[in-house]
């Protein structure tokens, strides 16, 4: 790649870990101990994209290895998927100091990657965790508790927001709730597998819209009733809004 190429133009996921090298592109870099770029199956159909890495994260240098990533294998395999199977990245790939919030500018800088991440591992599903990666994923500023457990289609990929497993951590009544909203996820994977998924009233909407299907009575092995609305709900992606993909 020449000098001064984006991330747009590597060609696989390694050429974009060698571009963005020992990134100083915003102030994380001060603080940060490793870089966290992603890891699991490159291939992977499924896709789970966090928000940023936390203290274990920042020691290793891998993605959701400390106590919330311990949450997210149990959930893991509660629907029948190991870690292997699946990729696993962050929105912002350097750790905030003291675990707070990312910035707009840390966003701003790091989601150019994930776009890039997005389109090399091209996934069918993609599994946001938490409030962050939910709203630029689908371009909206409606609450996560408002978008938790539903079906989303953006750029003809399937998107389920889901509240991130730190919650958990924090809240015991989560983790019912991030248990259901994974039994929401199977239901999509194997409404996909099984071919079930095509030529329904819910079908793949416009580069840029937000369709959302109503999961809430779906069990694995269905994919609920498609009864929800299009752009229904308060900051959804319109036809007209630009897409990630």
């Amino acid at each position: 790649m020449a000098l001064g190429d984006g991330p747009g133009t590597c060609p696989d996921l390694a050429a974009l870990r060698e571009h963005i090298g020992d990134c100083q592109r915003c102030p994380l870099s001060v603080s940060r101990t490793t870089l966290v770029y992603g890891s699991g199956d490159p291939s992977s159909r499924l896709m789970f994209i966090g928000e940023a890495p936390g203290k274990n994260e920042d020691l290793t240098g891998e993605p959701f290895v400390g106590a919330a990533g311990k949450v997210l294998d149990e959930l893991l395999a509660s629907i029948g998927i190991e870690r292997s199977q699946v990729y696993i990245t962050n929105l912002v790939k350097c750790r905030p100091p003291g675990n707070r919030d990312p910035e707009p500018l840390e966003i701003e800088t790091c989601s150019p990657f994930l776009s890039r991440q997005i389109e090399l591992i091209d996934p069918v599903v993609i599994a946001t965790l938490g409030r962050f990666s939910t709203h630029y994923v689908l371009q909206t500023d409606a609450p996560i508790t408002v978008l938790h457990g539903r079906l989303f289609r953006v750029g003809g990929r399937r998107v389920v927001p889901i509240f991130h497993p730190a919650a958990a951590l924090y809240d015991g009544s989560k983790r019912a709730v991030l248990e259901d909203d994974f039994r929401r996820l199977r239901a999509v994977i194997d409404r996909v597998e099984s071919g079930a998924d095509l030529g329904t009233a819910t079908a793949d909407s416009a580069p840029g819209t937000g369709t959302t299907v109503d999961l809430s009575s779906a069990a694995p092995g269905e994919g609920g009733a498609a009864t929800g609305a299009v752009n229904g709900l308060p900051g959804t992606p319109d036809p007209e809004a630009p897409t990630l993909f």
